[in-house]
């Protein structure tokens, strides 16, 4: 039962974040990082690359140890180093992880001081104000811990988009490929690709029920069978996510595809039409009285409310319905219609590859530039340039441009929005890049006036073309920090500053809603995977699911735009 590459990536952050804890060694946390950044990233899973007999040190950071230990997780799927590693540690200071604010050695002080190892416990000294007796906790840092318990617990067991595609995928074609089976498809939160999943919702269209039941329940990833039933079967995989099948007969199968893709709120507008029509509309079809008069596909379910087809991405209630009854539905981009990604990091600062790997592997996505944004000075972790490093990258951009065909690579910076809403580097420099984005890598706990004010004020910058990752949330983990949203809207429009859909999967930073406003309020976006390796550009995808879900059309987002067009709208005013 070979793991995914998630799960592997899962068991080296697992690896790290006991070791830190621990207090070990650095150097050994770093490499278990990036052997996990790198494992996450992989376009095609590791199990298949070791079949064809690729050599895994050939990866980035995945030395002659790791390789090893991949090979153990593939062939046992367990990792003995972590599993004797958790034997020495008190049970449950790794879930402690997940709160803001508490680094390893925080944790460590927790525990050595009240024997923390929940998050209940966590909250209950919390709020006790015990835990001020300790060093380095302020109200501040308190007020954090306890937002990032409510924020754990409220996340529950709801699984990242990119976690639960692969599972479901990977279902997908088991059950595809099954004799009999005649359509399947993965509906709920996942088919209209939010954020985040709570399970998996698998519609089954076949000939024979109880052996498509039996193949289920083989699935070599289940770690338990909940129950097998006449039209619905339920399991749990190894990952603890949960898979629904039910079982649907054809002439119901486009009723049952919208009522369990939802959302619950659009379908109960949905309904209603129906019922102002004396009709109704259930998950087995549309009925008049007890004869059923449609439901065989969603397109003919919309076409008899006199609706165009309504992209399950759009399915929220948020005007799509009215939309659609006035023929104004967004034409909504789609990942064939990009050109090239703004935000791209090498090995200059803290990317895995060189300038002109990155430019090769975006070349071979059919791209026709990418612009390097690696970081500037301030983010000394990420080795961020100066002035003087900058320079040298751009001399060395501009060779390289000589040299390669089909693709060009632009000059840029992520440049740090400093405490005080200056930017991390002169003008003098960056008045010579194709493109800078402004991004907040520190201070995320201004209060909402400080942090308005800050990023406004970098945004009228001459410079300032694209505002990364606006909100700074990372998914399960981090929330937005404060900021008048309304302000910074009216700020891109003044200045002509686009926002940022990040594509990184824990990102996704614009957010769907606050996406829908910018398209409102005529800002343009752009749609970025943030890559610090060639692999990590396939996250392209999770940026466009995000940018279908705020309506957004391929006229609203820069990077569809071909070069030419491109620099024009970069250059401000």
């Amino acid at each position: 039962m070979a793991l995914s590459n998630s799960e592997i990536a899962d068991i080296f952050n697992q690896m790290a974040d006991m070791l830190e804890i621990k207090g070990e060694n650095p150097f050994k946390v770093r490499a278990y990082r990036n052997a996990a950044r790198t494992v996450q990233n992989l376009g095609k899973s590791l199990d298949s690359l070791m079949e064809e007999g690729m050599e895994l040190t050939k990866l980035p950071g995945i030395g002659h140890d790791l390789a090893e230990s991949i090979a153990e997780i593939i062939e046992t799927g367990k990792f003995s180093k972590l599993e004797a590693l958790k034997k020495e540690m008190p049970e449950g200071l790794d879930k402690l992880l997940s709160i803001e604010g508490l680094g390893p050695k925080r944790i460590r002080q927790l525990y050595d001081t009240f024997h923390i190892t929940s998050l209940e416990e966590l909250a209950k000294v919390a709020e006790s104000g015990e835990i001020y007796t300790l060093k380095g906790f302020g109200p501040k840092l308190v007020e954090k811990i306890l937002k990032g318990v409510r924020l754990a617990k409220k996340a529950g067991h709801r699984f990242r988009f990119d976690v639960a595609k692969p599972f479901a995928e990977e279902l997908r074609s088991y059950l595809e490929n099954f004799e009999g089976v005649i359509d399947v498809e993965v509906a709920g939160s996942y088919r209209r690709k939010k954020e985040t999943v709570g399970d998996l919702d698998i519609l089954v269209v076949a000939e024979n029920w109880e052996r498509v039941v039996d193949w289920f329940v083989a699935f070599e990833k289940i770690k338990e069978v909940v129950s097998k039933g006449p039209t619905r079967s339920t399991v749990i995989l190894r990952n603890d996510l949960q898979v629904d099948l039910r079982s649907v007969a054809k002439e119901s199968y486009g009723s049952a595809l919208h009522y369990f893709t939802g959302s619950k709120a659009h379908n109960i507008k949905i309904r209603k039409m129906a019922i102002e029509k004396g009709w109704k509309i259930n998950e087995y079809g549309v009925f008049q009285g007890e004869r059923r008069i449609g439901g065989e596909t969603e397109e003919q379910i919309y076409r008899m409310l006199g609706l165009r087809y309504i992209e399950p991405e759009l399915r929220e209630d948020r005007g799509e319905v009215e939309a659609s009854l006035e023929g104004r539905l967004p034409k909504l981009v789609t990942l064939e219609e990009v050109r090239g990604d703004l935000h791209v990091h090498s090995n200059w600062t803290d990317g895995h590859a060189s300038i002109r790997e990155m430019a090769e592997a975006a070349k071979a996505k059919g791209y026709d530039y990418i612009a390097i944004t690696d970081h500037s000075r301030h983010l000394t972790v990420a080795k961020g340039l100066d002035e003087k490093r900058l320079r040298e990258q751009m001399e060395a951009i501009d060779k390289l441009n000589e040299t390669l065909d089909g693709i060009t690579v632009l000059k840029g910076i992520e440049c740090d929005i400093l405490e005080d809403g200056s930017l991390d580097l002169p003008d003098s420099v960056l008045n010579e890049l194709d493109i800078v984005l402004g991004a907040v890598h520190y201070k995320f706990n201004l209060s909402k006036k400080e942090q308005t004010r800050r990023i406004v004020k970098a945004m009228q910058h001459p410079c300032f073309n694209v505002l990364a990752h606006p909100t700074g949330r990372i998914i399960g983990h981090r929330n937005a920090y404060e900021l008048d949203m309304g302000e910074i809207f009216k700020a891109c429009k003044n200045e002509q500053v686009a926002l940022e859909i990040n594509a990184q999967p824990e990102r996704l930073d614009l957010n769907d809603i606050y996406a829908k406003v910018a398209k409102e309020e005529g800002i343009k976006l752009s749609v970025a995977t943030d890559a610090h390796d060639p692999m990590s550009l396939d996250f392209m995808e999770y940026g466009i699911n995000q940018a279908r879900r705020g309506w957004l059309e391929k006229e609203e987002i820069l990077n569809t735009r071909t070069l030419k067009q491109l620099k024009a709208l970069l250059k401000k005013g």
